[in-house]
């Protein structure tokens, strides 16, 4: 082969492989601005009588009348971090403070130990994870590293794919009867993954996307009660098993 024809080979090897990675980063951004946003970002980044609600380096932080315990959220896929303010706010309000943490292209495995950075920032006796989806199951990932600076864990319509059983960590599950997205078959096989302190809570007639407010999730099932319900529920049993 002549070293005229080899360069023309290279030369369009070359080109072709410039195009894949064009159309690979095309698709990725299409891919990432493509996300389930919050229904009313005002309401969400309002203070309240009793939680207050700053932006902070990685997140927003969610003061309330607590000063002993502490826990950080890992956002659902694709799901605006702010579509969970409702439900923190709630928690803040009941004594535990929150850190509702931002995801590069809002998914958990690109910012998983962002929670290092906040622990090492803020001063708290008892620290808590807790995600939603595949926040839930970067919050374990993190969770199986780190568990001696946790105090537990909180799944919602999540699992973990690390064995915890061998740690310290206090573990709550919490999912809807109606959820379309969440692999029921993956929350019973991770079972065996539990710790000895380990809690189920169903919530009847929740679903997926109830957690939030981002409105209705694709291949969800439809809901038997209002995100409202679906958030104060979920706040009441979070507090009662950090307590």
């Amino acid at each position: 082969m002549s070293k005229k024809k080899s360069r023309k080979r290279l030369k369009r090897a070359g080109l072709i492989g410039l195009i894949v990675i064009v159309a690979l980063i095309i698709v990725s951004l299409v891919y990432v601005s493509n996300y389930y946003h919050v229904q009313n970002r005002q309401a969400a980044l309002k203070s309240t009588d009793d939680v207050k609600v700053e932006e902070a380096e990685y997140g927003y932080f969610f003061d309330g009348p607590g000063n002993d315990t502490a826990l950080i959220f890992y956002p659902g896929a694709k799901v605006e971090d702010l579509a969970y303010a409702s439900l923190l706010k709630q928690l803040a309000a009941h004594g535990i403070d929150c850190y509702l943490v931002h995801m590069p292209g809002n998914l958990a495995f690109m910012g998983m130990n962002r929670a290092d950075k906040i622990m090492e920032t803020y001063s708290y006796d008892h620290w808590y994870l807790a995600g939603h989806s595949l926040g839930g199951a970067m919050a374990a990932v993190y969770a199986d590293k780190n568990s001696e600076k946790l105090d537990g864990l909180i799944f919602l319509a999540a699992y973990s794919t690390k064995d915890l059983s061998d740690t310290d960590l206090k573990v709550l599950s919490i999912y809807g009867s109606n959820d379309g997205v969440v692999n029921m078959d993956k929350v019973t096989e991770g079972r065996k993954l539990m710790p000895s302190v380990y809690e189920e809570f169903c919530i009847q007639g929740g679903n997926h996307a109830g957690y939030g407010d981002y409105g209705a999730q694709k291949g969800d099932g439809e809901a038997d009660i209002s995100a409202k319900e679906q958030q104060e529920e979920t706040a009441e049993k979070i507090v009662e098993f950090c307590e």
